[in-house]
């Protein structure tokens, strides 16, 4: 059986502290059939020069850049426009997988048959060391239930293109990864959680998930001004977003 390949997207700006130890968790995935896309937003810092580094290493990780600062939804998007998968990954840019990943990931996937999965994730602090605090999946989400718990880790994501058909991510500056997954739930479409932890996701203090009055803010805008929901359902699915918002972090 031939092994599927899958594309994994990184949109990259002024991650020079953390773009290798990202890159080498890539490297390191025991499943092998896979091509990198990392496209750099105007870096202003020396990500570029230590991306380049790996180009003549594998050939497998492509680098395309900007021509102007654009933000994470345009270059996610032009990831997918270059990308030759069936399957889509991504991983931020100073995200780290586990070498396991892909291989329990695309299995899982196979096996039951899923549009688009997602796994739990670890938190950890700027310097790589565990917050002891994991974000823990559901089984399995809709369109409604992911306004009301938007559970989806951008980094722990993949996507069969079989079953999801073509998507973009929409070009606003923030929350466009919860905004995608609004969008393809909204056809129908199921998200299965995989119960085991993959990912390391980095806490940065400079992020805009971490200052959680902003991330509200935008998650309000979502429901309010893009899918329209109207006040009173807005503030429904709002009040039950920031109730689990506060049992993932806390509890």
């Amino acid at each position: 059986m031939i092994a599927e390949l899958i594309s994994i997207i990184t949109p990259c700006y002024n991650s020079n502290d953390f773009i290798s130890e990202t890159i080498d968790s890539v490297i390191n995935q025991s499943y092998k059939n896979w091509e990198l896309l990392i496209i750099d937003d105007c870096s202003t810092d020396n990500s570029v020069e230590i991306i380049q580094k790996y180009l003549e290493k594998d050939s497998r990780i492509k680098l395309f850049i900007n021509n102007k600062n654009s933000g994470a939804a345009v270059s996610r998007n032009f990831g997918l426009l270059k990308s030759s998968g069936r399957f889509i990954s991504f991983i931020d840019s100073d995200d780290l997988w586990e070498p396991l990943k892909l291989e329990i990931q695309i299995n899982f996937m196979l096996d039951n048959n899923c549009p688009i999965s997602f796994t739990n994730y670890k938190l950890i602090d700027e310097k790589g060391v565990s917050l002891n605090k994991t974000i823990k999946v559901v089984k399995e989400i809709d369109y409604y239930g992911y306004l009301k718990n938007t559970i989806i880790g951008m980094s722990t994501s993949m996507i069969d293109l079989t079953k999801t058909e073509n998507f973009e991510f929409k070009n606003i500056r923030t929350r466009q990864d919860t905004y995608l997954w609004i969008t393809l739930l909204k056809r129908g479409l199921i998200a299965h959680g995989l119960n085991t932890t993959l990912v390391n996701y980095r806490v940065r203090k400079d992020s805009i998930s971490a200052n959680k009055y902003k991330a509200a803010k935008q998650v309000w805008k979502l429901y309010y001004n893009l899918e329209k929901l109207g006040l009173i359902k807005s503030t429904y699915y709002f009040v039950y977003y920031i109730s689990n918002a506060i049992k993932k972090r806390i509890l």
